[in-house]
């Protein structure tokens, strides 16, 4: 659904984002909305989280938390940071 313009609030929580798919993606994606009775754009936005996109914020987050639980120095909870989320991206 298109938003007219005179409706656009530039303040709104959540930005609007207009991407290309092929036909065969787009298909594919509105039948998983339909199955699994949830918006294209949230299965998009866990689609991207699954695959590591996160703000820099959130990756400093983690890399400091791991830190302060592991007594670990930057480097070495960077390591560990990178290690675990090339596993977990690979399903390990």
């Amino acid at each position: 659904m298109v938003q007219p313009f005179e409706d656009f609030n530039p303040d709104d929580d959540m930005p609007r984002l207009t991407i290309s798919l092929s036909a065969s993606t787009h298909r594919a994606l509105k039948e998983a909305s339909a199955r699994q009775g949830r918006s294209m754009g949230a299965i998009i936005e866990e689609s991207l989280e699954l695959r590591g996109v996160q703000p820099m914020d959130t990756a400093r987050d983690i890399v400091a938390r791991a830190r302060a639980q592991a007594r670990l120095d930057a480097d070495e909870a960077t390591a560990v940071a990178v290690r675990e989320t090339r596993l977990h991206r690979e399903g390990r």
